[in-house]
C-alpha cells in the first residue's frame, strides 16, 4: 500500500454505516480456526446453495428484537453471497496484499498486533458508554517495512450501536478466539519494540508482560503461519456471518446515552459558573435545568418564592460563609437547603452531611430525595438508629449525601476526623437549630458543630429553624451570617377560644387580642356534659371536606378526644369515602397480623383517627399518608406531630396550653400552629387555643413573648456533654495539651455564653475539673509534668505556659467508650457486665445477649408489674432462670415483690429492671409479634418497638465498645447477629426488603408474598404494577420504594467495586522494583 496513507480511520456515523477496516477482518483469525473441517465445508456448500436463491434470509425460531426492522439488510450495502460481496473484495484485497514480498514477512505478527489493539480496546471501553476514543501508535521503522496502517476509532464514534448483530457478534467471536491466538503470538513477539510498549501502556495496571522468546522458535512458527495465511478467509467469515446472521440486535439507549452527556456537560458548565466570581446563576442556580425539572417532576415545585431567591443569591452563600437562617412553619426553608446541597454534591464535588432530629424525618427526607440521587449521580445515605456504616465508604467518583440523626451525625463526624476525611465534608446542613438547646442531644449537637469549626476550614455550615431568638450567640459560635423573613406561603390567623367567645390574637390590642364571634352550635345537656370545650363544634366547622388537628396533652387524652368526638358526629360522616375508609381499616389488619385497635375500628369509619407514640411505626405511617390523601380528615395528636413528619391542617386546635403537666413553651406554640395552613390549597389556615378562666393571663403572656432563648446545655449534661467532649477530642487527637482542650472550650456555645452560664466556677476551673474526673475514672492518664501542684489547683493564676502544655493521652477504656459513644455515667458498669459475662456467658438462648445490649437508662425509668414478672419469670427454662441468677435476680426476691412482702436484703433495682425488660424484647425476638408481646406485659405497642429501636441502636454501640478492647473479642461476632436481630425483628427472609428505606414489618410481608424477595426484585419493580399487586399501597410509596431500592443497591454494587478496585490496586507502599 501507499506509504502515504498512514492510517485510515473507521467511522461509524448515525446516517451511513461504513465497514470496518478490511485489514483488522484480514488479520483476525488464527491459523487454526482457518482450516475448516469435513462437516463445516458441507454445511458451508449446502448454505450458499440456499443463499443464492434468498439473500436476506432471516433466522428461523428466533424472535426479532424489539425496535428492531426485521427487512433489515443485516450487511448493510453488501450482498454478502454475490460476486460483488464483501468476502469477494476481501478475497481479492488479500491476493494482493500476499503478493508484496514485505508483506509475507511480516503479516502474522501484524494481524496479531490489530487483534490485541481491538482487545485492549474492546476490554476498556463499555457497551453503554463507547462514545470514547483509542488510537494504538505504531513506530515508523514497523510502519515502513509492513506498510502496515494504523487504525483510530474517531472521538463520538458508537463502535457497536450502530453494528448488525452478525458483525457484533464477529468481533466478540473474534475476541474470544483471540486468547489462544494470543498466546502463540505472544511467543513471536520482540516486546522491546516501541509498539509493543505502546500497547503495555494502554494495558490495566494487573495486566501481566508475556515472557520473550528467542529469534529461532519465533521463525519457525512465524513459517507455519504465513503457509496458514495463504489461505482465503471466504469461508470462514461465510460461515461465521451464516451463524451470526441469527443473533438478535443489542438494544443500547441512545436517548439515554445522550442525556447523561447532557447532563455531564451542564455539570461541568455549572461547576465553573460556582468557581467564577460571575453573578450568573446558571440553568437553575448553577445547576444543571435537570434539577429543575425533577423538581416540577416529583415535587411539583415549578417556581420559588421571592425569599428563596434572595437566600440563595446573597453574596455569603455565594461566598461560602457560613449561614443561619429563619422563616415560620412551612415556609420553604427545606428547599433552599437542598438546592445548597445539590450545587455542592454535583458542582464542588463534595460530601455533604444534613442532620435532622428525628428517625422518622430522616427516613421520609431519604426516601424524598433519592429520586434525585438516581438522577443525578450521588448517594443518599441513612445514619439512624442502627444504621450507618463508621467510616463510610470512601468513593472516588460519585459523592455522598449522608442524612443522619443528631447522635449518629456525631459518630459520622468523629470518623471522617479520625481517618483524616474531613475536608471531603463540603457542607454540613442542621435542620431544627433550636435543638442545640435541648438538653443532652444539644449537647451532642453542638460538640459535633464545634468540632467541625475546628478541625475543617473548608467546611461550609447551614443552620435553619422556626424557632431562633438569641441568633448573636449562635452567629458568634458558628461564625456565621444570618438571613430572616416573616413570609408564609398561606396567612395564618391565630384565634384564643375562651367559653362561647372567640378572641383573635391582635398585637395592636390593648390586651393582645379583639373579640371574633360567638360559637352558634345546639348543644344537648349530654352533649355539654360530654363536651364542655366545644370541640365537636369547632371541628365540624372544616371536617369532612378540609382537614383538622387537634393537639392533646396527653396520650390518653388523644384517644379519648377522638373517641368523644366520634360520638357525636353525625351518620353522613360515614358515606365520605367510604370504601377507601374500608381499605384503612383492612390494611391495618394486614400489617398488625389481623390486630386491630377498637379505638380506631370505631373512629376511622367516621373519617377520625388517634396519632401518637403509643402506635407502631407501621400504623403511625398508613394514618399519615390517609390524612394526606384527605381520606381522613381528623387527627388528634401529642406535640411531637408538631415536631415530626409535616402533617399540615385547614385548622389546627390545641386542646389545652399543656404538653403533659407542664405549661407551653413559645417555641412548641409557634410549632404546633405552624402546621395550620396548607400551601397551594388553602388561602388562610387557622389556630384556635382553647383556654379556661384560670389560665388566661398566661397564656396571653404567651402568645405576646419572644421565644425562648438558645442556651448551652454542655456542661449541664455532665457525663454526656462535656466529658464526653473531652475524651473524643483526646481520643481523636484534636486537642491534647490542656491549653488545647481549653481553648477548644472557649469557642463552643458555652463558651460563648460562658459569662451568663457561669456564676460560681470560671471556665478555666470546669475544664481542670472534667480532665481530672476523666482521669480518676481510668479513661485517661496524664503525662505526669507537675509533681506538686497536679490538676487539683484551682487559682486561675497557675493558667501559666506550663500549665498549657501538660498533657493527656486515651486508655483503652476510653477509647472504647468514646467509639461506642457509651453514657460515661455507665461506661465502668458496662466493662463489669460483659467481663462477668466471660465467666459464664450462656448461649443456649439469646437472653443473656439480649441483658447485655438492654440500655441502661431506660431500665432505670421502667416500673415493672410484678405479678406478670413473676408469672413470666417461673415460665423460663432452667438455662434461662440461670441467666437471672447470673446477673444476681432471684425468683424469691420477685415473688415477695409480687405478693407485696417486705424485703429485708438490698437488690439492685436497676439490674431487676433491665431484667425484666430482658424478658420484654427476649419474647419479641421469638414471637415477632408487637401485639401479643404488647398483651403479655401489658405495655402499649408503641412503647415495646421504641424499646426495641433503643436496644437495636445500644447494642451496635457495645459492639464497637467490644471491637476496642482484645479481652471481648469473643462478644463481636455474636452483637453483629443480635444486632440485625434486633434492629428488623423479623424472619431472616425480610431482611433485605427491611433494609428499604420505607419499609415496614407489615409492608415487607406484602412485598414478599407477591414474589418480591430481594433487593434487586423491588430495584427492577414497576410502580405501577406493585401498585396493582400490594394492598394499599398508594402511587407515592410506590414509587418512593422503588427508588430507595435502586439507590441502596446501587451503593452496595459501588462499594463491591470499589473494592475490587482497592484490592486489584498497587499498594503505595510498594518496594520499588531496582533497575538492573
Amino acid at each position: 500500500m501507499d506509504e502515504g496513507t498512514s492510517r485510515i480511520r473507521r467511522r461509524v456515523s448515525v446516517r451511513k454505516r461504513n465497514r470496518p477496516s478490511l485489514e483488522i477482518l484480514f488479520a483476525a483469525p488464527t491459523a487454526d480456526e482457518l482450516k475448516p473441517s469435513d462437516d463445516q465445508k458441507e454445511e458451508e456448500e449446502e448454505e450458499e446453495e440456499m443463499a443464492a436463491g434468498s439473500p436476506r434470509r432471516k433466522a428461523v425460531g428466533v424472535p426479532p428484537a424489539e425496535n428492531n426492522d426485521s427487512e433489515e439488510d443485516m450487511f448493510g450495502d453488501y450482498d454478502s453471497f454475490a460476486e460483488n460481496s464483501l468476502i469477494a473484495q476481501v478475497d481479492d484485497l488479500e491476493q494482493k496484499y500476499m503478493q508484496l514480498p514485505e508483506n509475507r514477512k511480516h503479516d502474522t505478527d501484524l494481524a496479531t498486533e490489530d487483534l490485541c489493539s481491538e482487545n485492549i480496546r474492546n476490554n476498556q471501553l463499555s457497551i453503554t458508554t463507547i462514545g470514547s476514543f483509542t488510537e494504538l501508535k505504531t513506530d515508523e521503522h514497523t510502519k515502513k517495512q509492513s506498510g502496515h496502517e494504523d487504525v483510530s476509532i474517531k472521538p463520538g464514534a458508537d463502535l457497536l450501536y450502530e453494528l448488525p448483530s452478525s458483525q457484533v457478534l464477529y468481533f466478540e467471536n473474534l475476541q474470544n478466539s483471540s486468547n489462544e491466538f494470543g498466546n502463540q503470538s505472544t511467543k513471536e513477539r520482540d516486546w522491546n519494540s516501541s509498539s509493543h510498549k505502546t500497547i503495555n501502556e494502554e494495558l490495566p495496571q494487573n495486566s501481566i508482560e508475556q515472557p520473550q522468546q528467542n529469534d529461532e522458535f519465533s521463525s519457525k512458527d512465524r513459517t507455519s503461519s504465513d503457509v496458514n495465511r495463504r489461505k482465503s478467509l471466504k469461508d470462514h467469515l461465510k460461515s461465521a456471518m451464516t451463524v451470526n446472521a441469527k443473533a438478535q440486535i443489542p438494544i443500547f439507549s441512545r436517548t439515554k446515552q445522550l442525556k447523561e452527556t447532557h447532563l455531564s456537560e451542564e455539570i461541568n458548565v455549572a461547576k465553573k459558573t460556582i468557581e467564577s466570581s460571575s453573578d450568573d446563576v446558571g440553568p437553575f442556580y448553577s445547576l444543571p435545568s435537570k434539577v429543575r425539572d425533577l423538581y416540577v417532576q416529583l415535587k411539583g415545585i415549578e417556581k420559588l418564592y421571592e425569599w428563596q431567591h434572595t437566600c440563595l443569591t446573597l453574596n455569603s452563600v455565594q461566598e461560602r460563609k457560613n449561614l443561619i437562617y429563619s422563616l415560620p412553619t412551612s415556609g420553604g426553608k427545606t428547599l433552599v437547603a437542598e438546592i445548597l446541597m445539590l450545587q455542592e454534591l454535583l458542582c464542588r464535588r463534595k460530601d455533604v452531611l444534613m442532620i435532622l432530629p428525628y428517625v422518622a424525618i430522616v427516613q421520609e427526607k431519604i426516601s424524598g430525595l433519592s429520586n434525585f440521587g438516581i438522577e443525578l449521580g450521588f448517594f443518599v445515605e441513612e445514619y439512624a438508629g442502627s444504621k450507618g456504616r463508621f467510616p463510610p465508604i470512601k468513593r472516588r467518583e460519585k459523592k455522598s449525601l449522608y442524612i443522619a440523626t443528631i447522635e449518629k451525625g456525631h459518630g459520622l463526624v468523629n470518623s471522617l476526623i479520625e481517618t483524616g476525611r474531613i475536608s471531603s465534608l463540603g457542607l454540613v446542613v442542621v435542620d431544627e437549630l433550636h435543638m442545640i438547646a435541648e438538653g443532652s442531644r444539644g449537647a451532642v449537637l453542638e460538640m459535633t458543630l464545634a468540632k467541625i469549626l475546628y478541625t475543617s476550614k473548608t467546611t461550609q455550615i447551614i443552620g435553619m429553624s422556626a424557632t431562633l431568638n438569641n441568633v448573636g450567640d449562635l452567629q458568634e459560635f458558628l461564625q456565621a451570617e444570618y438571613y430572616t423573613s416573616q413570609f408564609r406561603p398561606v396567612e395564618l390567623k391565630e384565634y384564643l377560644k375562651i367559653n362561647d367567645a372567640i378572641y383573635e390574637v391582635d398585637s395592636k390590642a390593648e390586651n393582645g387580642m379583639t373579640f371574633s364571634r360567638l360559637l352558634n352550635y345546639k348543644y344537648s345537656d349530654a352533649l355539654k356534659k360530654m363536651d364542655p370545650d366545644h370541640l365537636v363544634a369547632l371541628v365540624t366547622e372544616v371536617i369532612p371536606n378540609n382537614s383538622c388537628l387537634v393537639f392533646c396533652p396527653t396520650k390518653k387524652n388523644c384517644e379519648n378526644v377522638a373517641e368523644m368526638i366520634c360520638k357525636f358526629l353525625s351518620k353522613d360522616y360515614l358515606k365520605h369515602r367510604e370504601k377507601e375508609k374500608q381499605e384503612i381499616i383492612k390494611n391495618l389488619k394486614s400489617i398488625c397480623s389481623g390486630n386491630l385497635c377498637p379505638v380506631l375500628k370505631r373512629t376511622i369509619p367516621l373519617g377520625v383517627a388517634y396519632h401518637h407514640s403509643g402506635l407502631t411505626s407501621d400504623e403511625r405511617k398508613l394514618l399519615e399518608e390517609a390524612y394526606s390523601t384527605g381520606v381522613l380528615c381528623l387527627l388528634t395528636c401529642t406535640s411531637t406531630l408538631a415536631a415530626g413528619v409535616n402533617l399540615p391542617a385547614r385548622r389546627v386546635i390545641l386542646r389545652a396550653p399543656y404538653v403533659a403537666k407542664e405549661f407551653l413553651k413559645r417555641s412548641q406554640y409557634k410549632q404546633m400552629i405552624g402546621r395550620a395552613g396548607r400551601a397551594g390549597i388553602d388561602s388562610a389556615g387557622e389556630s384556635i387555643l382553647i383556654l379556661q378562666e384560670k389560665d388566661k393571663q398566661q397564656a396571653l403572656e404567651l402568645i405576646s413573648r419572644p421565644l425562648e432563648n438558645c442556651y448551652s446545655h454542655l456542661v449541664q449534661e455532665f457525663t454526656k456533654g462535656i466529658q464526653t467532649l473531652f475524651l473524643s477530642l483526646i481520643g481523636l487527637k484534636i486537642a491534647t495539651h490542656l491549653g488545647d482542650i481549653y481553648h477548644f472550650m472557649s469557642g463552643t456555645l458555652f463558651g460563648v455564653q460562658q459569662k451568663i452560664l457561669l456564676k460560681e466556677k470560671s471556665l478555666w476551673e470546669i475544664t481542670v475539673e472534667s480532665l481530672k474526673y476523666l482521669t480518676e475514672k481510668g479513661l485517661l492518664q496524664n503525662d505526669t509534668i507537675l509533681t506538686e501542684k497536679g490538676l487539683t489547683q484551682k487559682d486561675s493564676s497557675y493558667k501559666s505556659e506550663e500549665w498549657f502544655q501538660y498533657s493527656f493521652h486515651i486508655t483503652k477504656l476510653g477509647r472504647a467508650s468514646f467509639k461506642g459513644t457509651i453514657d460515661l455515667a455507665y461506661c465502668d458498669i458496662l466493662y463489669r457486665d460483659l467481663q462477668k459475662g466471660l465467666e459464664g456467658l450462656v448461649l443456649e438462648s439469646l437472653l443473656h445477649l439480649i441483658y447485655l445490649t438492654t440500655p441502661y437508662d431506660i431500665a432505670s425509668q421502667c416500673d415493672p408489674d410484678w405479678m406478670i414478672y413473676f408469672k413470666q419469670f417461673n415460665q423460663l427454662s432452667p438455662a434461662e432462670q440461670n441467666v437471672a441468677a447470673l446477673v444476681g435476680v432471684s425468683e424469691n426476691y420477685i415473688g415477695k415483690k409480687a405478693s407485696g412482702q417486705a424485703i429485708k436484703k438490698t437488690v439492685d433495682k436497676d439490674i431487676v429492671n433491665r431484667l425484666y425488660l430482658s424478658l420484654v424484647l427476649y419474647a419479641l425476638l421469638k414471637e415477632t409479634s408487637i401485639w401479643s408481646v404488647s398483651e403479655k406485659f401489658n405495655m402499649p405497642r408503641g412503647y415495646i418497638q421504641s424499646l426495641l429501636t433503643a436496644a437495636a441502636t445500644f447494642s451496635c454501640c457495645v459492639l464497637h465498645f467490644c471491637e476496642e478492647l482484645e479481652e471481648f473479642w469473643v462478644y463481636k461476632a455474636l452483637l453483629v447477629e443480635l444486632t440485625k436481630k434486633l434492629t428488623y425483628c423479623v424472619k431472616a427472609e425480610l431482611i433485605p426488603l427491611m433494609e428499604v428505606t420505607g419499609v415496614l414489618k407489615g409492608r415487607a410481608k406484602q412485598l414478599y408474598n407477591a414474589g418480591y424477595k430481594s433487593l434487586a426484585h423491588l430495584a427492577n419493580a414497576n410502580p405501577e404494577v406493585l401498585i396493582k399487586t400490594i394492598d394499599h399501597l398508594s402511587r407515592r410509596q410506590a414509587k418512593q420504594i422503588v427508588s430507595s431500592a435502586k439507590m441502596l443497591l446501587n451503593e452496595k454494587a459501588e462499594a463491591l467495586q470499589e473494592e475490587v478496585e482497592e484490592l486489584l490496586r498497587l499498594p503505595a507502599d510498594f518496594p520499588p522494583v531496582e533497575k538492573a
